[in-house]
């Protein structure tokens, strides 16, 4: 399992604990199900879990080097974050129509920020360039042990506030949540049912664990999208803690979005509002026993705010 165990998400936990927030589990009756509200941590994004673990790992060697990142914007503020703390330099790589709110919210912890190509693989190609050409540290947002492990504390703290969870869902893009949360879990009950959730348009694990080449699409869910690298610690790890993958529509998860900020007064990115789409459409999938849906983050641009709620 490329070294990572409960004992290393564990570890992460003590490391990070101070930085980040032990966020909300929160019972929603009209979906039925426990809403991990993610999108009330620090950065707005679960990833400051995961980049945090890595940069509070980082030798003293990799922090004179300084480090570079690829983002479409919730794993640029949490790597900006932590080496903010630390006072270790950065340089991130984002697509060109990564929403403002998300380039502004990164550059504001002092981070130098480059705009490159249409999409997040276009990003990452680029940020592995920089690290190739001037030894900087890339800090991936999934492929990485300790991100992996960094992540995986979400699922402690839903152990913690829900001891006989039975059902788990996860939105899922290249798998670094996934993996981490399905490796805590599973560990720990291995009865408990690891789901995850993605876009029709960001069918990446999918198209892994289901053997299937939907294509990438354009998507308000941003956050999902993109292709796995190959060779990806993520991409060994999933088949043995994920039980099972859906997907849900576009159209669904912007009326997600609308219903969340309606029902629960409350904001989620597109990635983040994945699990209420897919429990809406689906009611009779809490059927299997308590279940937690994780809503992963909350940094919505004003723009697509006011568009969906119109």
């Amino acid at each position: 399992m490329s070294h990572i165990n409960l004992q290393a998400i564990f570890s992460a936990r003590s490391r990070i604990t101070t930085f980040v927030r032990h966020t909300p589990l929160e019972f929603s009756r009209r979906l039925g199900a426990h809403l991990k509200l993610e999108n009330l941590q620090r950065t707005g994004s679960f990833k400051l879990r995961g980049a945090l673990n890595r940069i509070l790992s980082l030798s003293d060697d990799e922090r004179r080097r300084g480090v570079v990142a690829a983002s479409a914007g919730n794993h640029a503020q949490g790597v900006a974050f932590g080496c903010r703390q630390v006072r270790v330099g950065a340089l991130v790589v984002m697509p060109e129509e990564t929403p403002r709110t998300k380039v502004k919210a990164t550059q504001s912890y002092g981070v130098e920020v480059v705009l490159f190509g249409h999409t997040y693989d276009d990003a990452e190609a680029e940020a592995r360039r920089i690290e190739r050409e001037t030894g900087r540290v890339f800090v991936s947002p999934y492929n990485d042990p300790l991100i992996v492990a960094g992540q995986g504390t979400v699922a402690l703290e839903i152990l913690d506030d829900l001891p006989n969870v039975a059902q788990v869902l996860v939105p899922v893009g290249s798998g670094g949540l996934i993996c981490g949360v399905g490796l805590a879990l599973k560990a720990v009950n291995p009865t408990i049912r690891v789901v995850g959730v993605t876009s029709c348009a960001t069918p990446a694990m999918y198209n892994h664990l289901k053997g299937e080449r939907l294509p990438q699409l354009p998507t308000i869910a941003e956050g999902l999208s993109g292709e796995v690298e190959p060779g990806a610690i993520t991409l060994d790890i999933a088949p043995s803690v994920v039980d099972d993958v859906m997907l849900v529509e576009e159209p669904d998860i912007r009326a997600a979005i609308a219903w969340f900020v309606e029902a629960h007064h409350l904001i989620a990115e597109g990635s983040g509002a994945v699990c209420i789409a897919a429990l809406r459409a689906c009611p009779n999938l809490v059927d299997a026993g308590p279940t937690a849906a994780i809503i992963t983050g909350g940094n919505l641009g004003v723009e697509e705010r006011r568009r969906i709620l119109a």
